[in-house]
């Protein structure tokens, strides 16, 4: 099942003009609950950073969450109103900030908090423009997206999926998905060993 699209061919995945450029390479993972996005995610991290990438993620959350720990300071910061509170330390910075508003907020906006990266991997905003790798499982019992999302660009299953002209990739074949990602954006990748 798993293709590398050819990206020299008039008209292919290399040269859309539809898909907006956000100044940063933007690649996401589309697919229902349980298909196995996070999964994938994880994978194609771990490949891609072991490949010498500089990696970003931006993962969109359906409900209300909270990273901070309940009773620490950056917590009680935003109890008491703070609308953004910054944790640094040597090792890491933490940005969080409270929305004015119920709606989920822009990726334009989230992707302009990033620092420099060679790639940012967005898991979820099935809506957003950017090009998209669909992850579906026939048992999760869900429709496909392909079919109503020109934005989707190639599709991952544990099965071949019949009638689909889009470079179809096994969940688990991490390298070749990895290769399409790097392709479309012209990423080099590092032998791994």
């Amino acid at each position: 099942m798993s293709q590398v699209a050819d990206m020299g061919a008039s008209g292919d995945i290399a040269e859309r003009s539809d898909l907006p450029v956000f100044g940063l390479p933007v690649f996401g993972l589309a697919g229902w609950s349980g298909s196995g996005k996070t999964q994938l995610a994880e994978a194609l991290i771990n490949y891609l950073s072991t490949a010498g990438l500089r990696l970003a993620t931006i993962k969109h959350a359906h409900h209300e969450f909270d990273a901070d720990i309940p009773g620490k300071d950056s917590w009680r910061h935003r109890k008491a109103g703070a609308r953004q509170v910054l944790v640094s330390s040597a090792k890491r910075s933490a940005l969080f900030t409270e929305h004015e508003t119920d709606a989920d907020p822009d990726l334009a906006a989230l992707l302009s908090q990033l620092g420099p990266c060679d790639l940012v991997l967005v898991e979820g905003f099935k809506a957003a423009p950017i090009p998209k790798l669909e992850v579906w499982r026939a048992s999760v019992g869900k429709p496909q997206l392909h079919t109503d999302d020109h934005h989707i660009i190639a599709i991952a299953s544990d099965e071949e999926v019949a009638g689909c002209s889009l470079p179809q990739f096994n969940l688990s074949d991490v390298p070749n998905i990895a290769r399409f990602i790097c392709a479309r954006f012209d990423l080099a990748l590092e032998e791994r060993l």
